[in-house]
């Protein structure tokens, strides 16, 4: 199934250069980053009024419309996992010539290497367009990286592996079959439940919107890569509670969706859980999809504005493969309230090889951070994950590697838009959900006007607001 996934931002590449200058003979060129240090207490600070929402408590009745169910065992693993403090954990990435590196990867002092060795050669090759050479090597790196187990760089590599051979072949693993929309429901359940990584996104996104349209009589908010949409669930909760204290109305909701063209499942299941959530809590609410290829050839003549209301805007950098670079400049013609930009996919370059290295290390940190994350090591609920989360990124981090774009950021800066500060009360809520989550190596960092979280010294996603 093929998902409007995001990819990353020019500037979060990463501080661990050994597998890069072991294969490339580069060094990264990581920004460090202001540390705001998290104490992770025995006792969290409790989050009050501003708990996240369980982002998919409606998904499981239309799960069940659909004829699927998830297994029961799932409740008690997934509280077994919350309910505990995990132990500290070693920092990423070790010499490659210490023991500890070869002991933690699980790899011999003569091979260890030979894997992630073999995956540059290809991307090269495709880079240089030796694709005769590249099937060869691939032939024999499908007999070392046979299936997504071991440790995490070896796994991160094999999905990399998986992707370049799609786009050597031609094939594709898109999808809309009822199975497998559950099977991505469940994993994006389980993912937002055991990382703080999908939570730190929305959390920090949704109080940027809510501040920037406060006492907002109709919310507009114009999404460009809603997911599953959980997130809106949260944010309409908000809403709720900020009347209610206020004691005035809740200002109608609404959204508009730019999704692909075979998301026709997926956004009936996003408009009835959204509707159902604003019903229960008496909010105005509607919802309008617009496919991809309609926007490409009306830009924001597609979308339906309403007098008076307050538009955000939400993206990714995907916006900026997609689209052409004139994309910003139609943005600023609509004068948004705010721009978020949440940014958590890698660092994806003009140089095919680069990009994979990049992505093969991002990755293999993100699967660590979710082992840490859970203390069963993962198991069938890790695969769910890597299979149906991580995975499509990684295909779509691949298609889109070598692809010459226009990096955000100078995008966003010739278009005229400038950062805007986030407040302290997002710093503080960040701050409380890691405090909840308790999974040492976690940390929120300031990098420009950005809100980072890095996993040790790793950023993994990164949240910043924009105006014009």
């Amino acid at each position: 199934m093929k998902l409007p996934f995001a990819s990353h931002q020019d500037n979060l590449s990463s501080p661990h250069n050994h597998i890069k200058q072991q294969i490339t003979g580069k060094s990264s060129e990581f920004e460090s980053v202001d540390r705001k240090s998290i104490s992770l207490s025995e006792d969290p600070l409790p989050l009050d009024n501003y708990e996240i929402v369980n982002q998919f408590e409606e998904w499981d009745s239309l799960i069940g419309e659909l004829g699927f169910h998830d297994d029961p065992a799932k409740s008690t693993y997934l509280s077994s996992i919350q309910s505990d403090v995990i132990p500290p954990i070693m920092p990423l990435f070790l010499n490659s010539d210490s023991d500890e590196f070869m002991t933690r990867y699980n790899i011999d002092n003569e091979n260890r290497f030979d894997f992630v060795d073999e995956l540059s050669q290809i991307a090269e090759c495709f880079e240089t367009q030796s694709l005769q050479l590249a099937h060869v090597i691939l032939a024999r790196l499908n007999q070392r990286l046979i299936s997504p187990n071991g440790k995490p760089l070896q796994r991160a590599a094999f999905y990399f592996k998986e992707a370049i051979q799609d786009l050597l072949t031609g094939s594709t693993r898109s999808s809309s079959s009822s199975s497998e929309i559950v099977q991505l429901i469940t994993a994006y359940k389980i993912f937002s439940t055991v990382s703080p990584i999908p939570m730190f996104s929305n959390l920090t996104a949704n109080q940027t919107i809510l501040e920037a349209v406060e006492v907002a009589t109709i919310v507009h908010v114009i999404d460009f890569d809603i997911g599953i949409g959980g997130h809106w669930a949260s944010f309409m909760k908000e809403i709720s509670e900020k009347s209610e204290f206020r004691k005035v109305n809740s200002p109608a909701f609404r959204i508009t969706a730019v999704v692909p063209e075979e998301y026709e499942t997926q956004s009936r299941l996003i408009r009835d859980n959204l509707f159902q959530f604003a019903l229960d809590l008496n909010i105005r609410f509607e919802i309008d999809f617009v496919s991809v290829r309609t926007f490409e050839n009306l830009s924001f003549k597609s979308i339906r504005f309403l007098n008076g209301e307050k538009i955000a805007v939400v993206l990714t950098p995907t916006i900026f493969r997609r689209f052409d670079a004139g994309f910003v400049n139609d943005l600023r013609r609509i004068s948004p309230d705010v721009i978020v930009q949440v940014d958590g996919e890698g660092l994806i370059t003009s140089l095919f090889r680069e990009t994979v290295m990049n992505g093969v290390e991002f990755y293999s940190t993100i699967m660590e951070s979710l082992e840490a994350s859970n203390r069963d090591g993962g198991g069938e609920w890790m695969r769910k994950i890597e299979m149906f989360v991580l995975f499509p990124k990684i295909i779509a981090m691949v298609e889109a590697a070598g692809r010459r774009v226009t990096p955000w950021r100078e995008a966003f800066g010739g278009a005229g838009m400038r950062p805007v500060k986030q407040s302290r009360f997002a710093d503080f809520q960040a701050e409380c959900l890691l405090r909840r989550i308790q999974v040492r190596g976690f940390h929120v960092a300031k990098q420009q006007e950005e809100m980072v979280l890095c996993w040790h010294s790793r950023p993994l996603v990164a949240t910043s607001a924009w105006r014009y």
